[in-house]
């Protein structure tokens, strides 16, 4: 990246200008002043674009501008963050052109205050020196440039919708006016509980433009859940998304001072309240609200202040509000967007994953604007078997997978494989052989293409891609949990390798990416452009707490000074929790959680993770594993059958097809999880003792053998409570789910002389 042009392969790219320039049917925006970066005066116009297309780099759906190079520096600019470095950050300049400065005075590096400002992490040159700027901002060069072409893609009554990037801009600022006129005040919240729509992202865009704190809600939460939300950051407004949620907000809105209203956006409503109104009535409702109110509240906003809110998903406690400022979500966004080979508007992407979880939000909404790519709505069942089709319509250039949604992929895969003929098989393990040998090439650098492989991708690897929808995927992602080593194999068998990314919510998301070009099994991958990792304490292995550094670093956390100075240490380095070592090439690899780290009645650490990975991968029928053992005598385990899952995507009683597959093959006649354990089948728990002892057989000491473990009746699920929104396992909360059975291991393990 060099004054803002991006070279890839040899071919410059030019990236759209950082000066906002408007696009709007509406004549009085044309002389409307926005937020300048670096004082330099500029009005905003509607934007003439030109008749010359270039097919390669434009889709035909739009008419472009040449995407100018980025603002030049301000000499200010320049002289201040000459020479700086990492232990001396300071803020950028504020500039008193026209009275708009694009940052507000600050002199630290972190906030609790729904107010507050942070001095940003500027440094004097590459990535980290680009100029800040508003969501707005980032908006407008979008719509600029690729204005008429398609920006959201929803279904309605199994009819596509699409909005372009020009009518999404207009929606938001509908939003905006709407949220407006209801009385959202000035740093207060809107809560969207809702599946991921068109809306959800209208409603986030129209509360920062209207000066608000956007909050995404799990669509999971109990009624008690949401009240904390919508009660910490003060909510003035809430959208819901249909009946069953607006019931959970109903039973709690009387405990919400802050409240003004509530909007549906999805079916009738069922009730009438002067505080209720359907999507249509609140996109009417700003109409009078003048341009000039909303743009002079846009014309206040700060990359350097509060926009959005991503509460953590609260393990133990409350969850925490982590603080993202505009400068965080932009520099971000397009930072991470210059990982990945894209072209303007033609990339496409499938939203599914929770938009109040960093990761789907980042790059479903935030990344996809840096390019102005396309994105396709899923059905809220998706999770449950729907999103196969949605991935087949959209055919998504990038793909964002959680490593459960890999691992479902993989066992329908391999359940279907088991059914084909032997001829099939055949072909297939060998196509997966060659798949395996050619894509561990590439990621060394040798990049020897075995004999077999072209005919091995005509017969097998390009029908799989098909068949999944990503046959014009050009990376596949996976991230937000750990993924096993099997899963990641079996996907580069099928020339899909998988790349890992690793973050958190108070990183705004990434912070090491994989990529196609530079990638390594099990790693999550290198340090983004413009941020540092720093191991601290490290052991004899160099296992340290992974702490990061960048622009990318959150503010804070809302009305946590305490917990935010716990996390941020003097230096404004984020310590993230997680251990990790960097091998000599600068990968990362992450080896356990601080506070998942078993500490064993004998003293010994133990990262429960790579135990309970080695015995899925030993003993396929198993769903879930959790390592017991803190404070204890020795490590036993809690294990889950493979099951079905009910609509609701709760697993059932019923076992899945791998597992009555291995009960055939073994003559075991029950068909349900319960008769497995009621009997004690025999095969299916020496099966699972075998795979015990070889993985014991490895371990590194006998404090890490373990000695116990048992069948729970019901496999892990987010409605049970044990899985977080994105399928990562909550230790606390299986611990005291099973407690009675925790406290039987030990207790017979005690009673035996």
């Amino acid at each position: 990246m060099s004054k803002g042009v991006a070279v890839m392969d040899g071919n410059t790219e030019s990236i759209p200008s950082e000066k906002a320039q408007a696009v709007s049917d509406s004549s009085d925006l044309q002389t409307h002043s926005t937020v300048i970066p670096n004082g330099e005066a500029a009005t905003l116009e509607l934007s003439a674009t030109s008749a010359s297309e270039n097919e390669e780099t434009h889709p035909s759906c739009c008419s472009t501008t040449e995407a100018p190079a980025g603002p030049p520096r301000s000499p200010e600019l320049e002289e201040m963050t000459e020479g700086l470095s990492l232990e001396q950050p300071r803020a950028v300049p504020l500039s008193n052109a026209n009275g708009a400065a694009t940052l507000a005075p600050a002199d630290q590096l972190w906030s609790a205050s729904r107010d507050g400002a942070v001095r940003l992490r500027m440094e004097g040159s590459g990535q980290a020196s680009e100029t800040p700027i508003t969501i707005h901002q980032m908006f407008l060069e979008a719509v600029d440039h690729y204005g008429d072409c398609p920006a959201l893609v929803s279904k309605t009554e199994g009819q596509s919708v699409t909005l372009t990037w020009r009518q999404y801009y207009e929606q938001c600022r509908a939003a905006a006016k709407g949220f407006l006129k209801l009385g959202l005040e000035r740093y207060h919240g809107v809560g969207i509980l809702g599946f991921n729509s068109a809306e959800w992202f209208i409603s986030d865009i129209g509360c920062i433009l209207a000066g608000g704190l956007a909050a995404g809600i799990y669509t999971t939460n109990s009624p008690e859940a949401c009240h904390y939300v919508a009660s910490n950051c003060d909510a003035n407004i809430l959208v819901v998304e249909n009946q069953k949620q607006l019931d959970k907000i109903l039973q709690v809105k009387d405990q919400l001072p802050h409240l003004k209203a509530i909007v549906q956006y999805k079916g009738e409503l069922q009730q009438k309240a002067p505080f209720l109104y359907t999507w249509a009535e609140f996109m009417k409702l700003g109409e009078e609200i003048p341009d000039e109110q909303l743009n002079a509240m846009i014309d206040s906003l700060r990359a350097n202040e509060c926009c959005t809110l991503i509460y953590t998903s609260g393990t133990t406690g409350n969850p925490k509000g982590v603080m993202l400022s505009h400068d965080n979500l932009t520099w971000t966004a397009r930072t991470a967007s210059l990982l990945v080979d894209y072209t303007y508007a033609a990339e496409v992407l499938v939203s599914y994953l929770p938009l109040s979880h960093v990761a789907a939000q980042m790059i479903d909404m935030w990344i996809t604007m840096a390019f102005a790519g396309t994105v396709y709505f899923a059905e809220p069942d998706a999770l449950k078997g729907s999103l196969a089709t949605t991935l087949k319509e959209a055919r998504p250039t990038y793909f964002m997978g959680v490593p459960r949604v890999w691992e479902k992929m993989q066992e329908k895969m391999k359940a279907m494989g088991a059914k084909t003929s032997p001829m099939r098989k055949r072909v297939a393990d060998w196509a997966k052989s060659i798949g395996l040998q050619y894509n561990y090439s590439a990621m060394n650098g040798e990049n020897v293409v075995p004999w077999g492989f072209m005919l091995a991708n005509n017969l097998v690897f390009k029908k799989v891609r098909t068949a999944l929808g990503l046959d014009r995927c050009k990376i596949c992602f996976t991230g937000a949990a750990p993924v096993t080593k099997d899963t990641l194999e079996y996907f580069m068998s099928l020339n899909v390798p998988l790349m890992e990314l690793y973050g958190m919510s108070e990183s705004s998301g990434p912070h090491t990416v994989s990529v196609n070009s530079d990638y390594k099994l099990t790693s999550c991958g290198k340090v983004m452009p413009g941020c540092k990792t720093k191991l601290e304490n490290p052991d004899g292995d160099g296992n340290g707490e992974i702490c990061f550094w960048g622009r990318n670093v959150f503010m804070g956390y809302l009305n946590m000074p305490d917990k935010t100075a716990e996390t941020l240490d003097e230096d404004g380095w984020l310590h993230s929790g997680d251990l990790g070592k960097n091998d000599q090439h600068e990968f990362l690899y992450i080896t356990g959680r601080i506070k998942e780290l078993i500490i064993t009645a004998g003293g010994e650490n133990i990262p429960p993770v790579p135990i309970e990975d080695a015995l899925k991968a030993e003993v396929p029928i198993l769903s879930n594993s959790m390592l017991i053992g803190d404070k204890l005598k020795f490590l036993s385990m809690l294990l889950t059958l493979k099951c079905t899952v009910d609509d609701n995507g709760d697993p059932t009683d019923d076992l899945s097809p791998e597992v009555l597959d291995f009960c055939q093959q073994h003559g075991i006649t029950a068909t349900k999880v319960s008769e497995v354990i009621a009997n004690k089948e025999p095969a299916i728990y020496q099966a699972i003792q075998e795979g015990m002892e070889r993985i014991n057989a490895r371990a590194t000491s006998n404090a890490q053998k373990v000695q116990k473990w048992v069948i729970v009746e019901r496999d892990f699920s987010i409605g049970g409570g044990e899985l977080g929104p994105t399928m990562k396992l909550r230790r606390p909360i299986v611990v005291k789910k099973y407690q009675e059975k925790i406290d039987e291991i030990y207790a017979v393990a005690s009673e035996k002389p």
